[in-house]
């Protein structure tokens, strides 16, 4: 439960920061597109590395201790692995540009990606569920674990946890979700790894069936992160609109516009780690055509100058002054 709400805190604080980004740096779409393929790249192969590493040995002292808890933890390693490989792919078509048949670009297939983790966790927490509850509905078949199980769960905990921190700093600071979802992912692991360093100690200490009982907690924890990455990855999907915080700040940047009386049906959508944005604005309607139009791209330009505004559709209507309120004109 403390990690879901730590993840769901995470993704709240990465919808409502905006990136910092230096006068020099020219924060152009391209240009944040860019930086936040390279550090996710290079972030998910460190993750990768680690992953092979605690896969392979998991899984021999798993089996060569007789644990099925550390088993578990090394499926669910192997799941990281390939979360792994889901991100370095989304991210490099992704980042592919506008074509005739996306003509937003291919943002979304982060947002895919983390659709795919999400089913990928469940699965493999329903698979940790069903081999525990055999193992528990024949508690003899339980064996005490050896003590090299210990050891192997206590240093797979420590990996996990510095991986899990080293991850969430990189997406964060390129406001990815999806690399957000991925360190989140490895963080799992490490609360994984803990309940497996506890229910191989108590297996230890003469309560065998703790391993299992271990075994099946895992499970829980990574079916449970699965739904909340898939059920937060579907609603973007579907052009869920950016948290309120974002909208209003949308709102006052346009209203702060020269020109602009005020403004209605403004709309967001998400796409990928990127926003839409539909707005109408009021322009004096006793402005020329030229004088109108102007106003509106100097409102659509203060917005993009957000990094997360992938696009802003303005719609201009006239609106005249009555007894000192504005009033629409037919």
């Amino acid at each position: 439960m403390l990690v879901t709400l730590s993840l769901a805190e995470s993704l709240a604080t990465l919808n409502h920061r905006s990136m910092t980004v230096s006068p020099t740096d020219a924060a152009t779409p391209d240009a944040v597109l860019e930086a936040r393929h390279v550090a996710g790249r290079r972030s998910t192969l460190v993750s990768v590395v680690v992953n092979i590493v605690l896969t392979i040995v998991q899984a021999v002292i798993g089996v060569v201790a007789g644990s099925q808890a550390l088993i578990a933890d090394a499926a669910h390693s192997l799941s990281d692995l390939v979360s792994d490989f889901v991100v370095l792919v989304a991210g490099h078509h992704s980042r592919k540009d506008a074509d005739l048949d996306h003509p937003y670009g291919h943002q979304r297939f982060e947002t895919a990606a983390s659709l795919a983790l999400g089913a990928l966790l469940l699965a493999v927490g329903v698979g940790m569920l069903w081999s525990a509850i055999q193992k528990i509905e024949h508690p003899e078949s339980v064996q005490p674990v050896k003590l090299v199980a210990l050891w192997v769960a206590i240093g797979a905990l420590i990996g996990k946890e510095l991986l899990f921190r080293y991850m969430l700093r990189v997406a964060e600071r390129v406001r990815s979700s999806m690399l957000v979802a991925n360190a989140w992912h490895a963080r799992s692991d490490a609360a994984s790894s803990l309940v497996v360093a506890l229910g191989i100690g108590g297996n230890l200490l003469g309560y065998h069936i703790l391993d299992p009982v271990a075994a099946i907690v895992v499970g829980l924890m990574v079916a449970r992160m699965g739904l909340l990455f898939g059920w937060n990855a579907l609603g973007d999907l579907m052009d869920r609109a950016a948290d309120d915080a974002t909208v209003e700040a949308l709102r006052q940047t346009m209203l702060e516009t020269p020109g602009v009386l005020g403004l209605h049906d403004l709309k967001t959508r998400k796409m990928g780690d990127m926003i839409l944005v539909d707005v109408h604005l009021d322009i004096q309607a006793d402005l020329t055509v030229e004088e109108g139009h102007a106003i509106a791209v100097a409102a659509r330009e203060r917005a993009m100058q957000r990094d997360d505004v992938l696009n802003v559709m303005t719609h201009v209507d006239p609106v005249r002054r009555e007894q000192g309120r504005s009033a629409r004109s037919a």
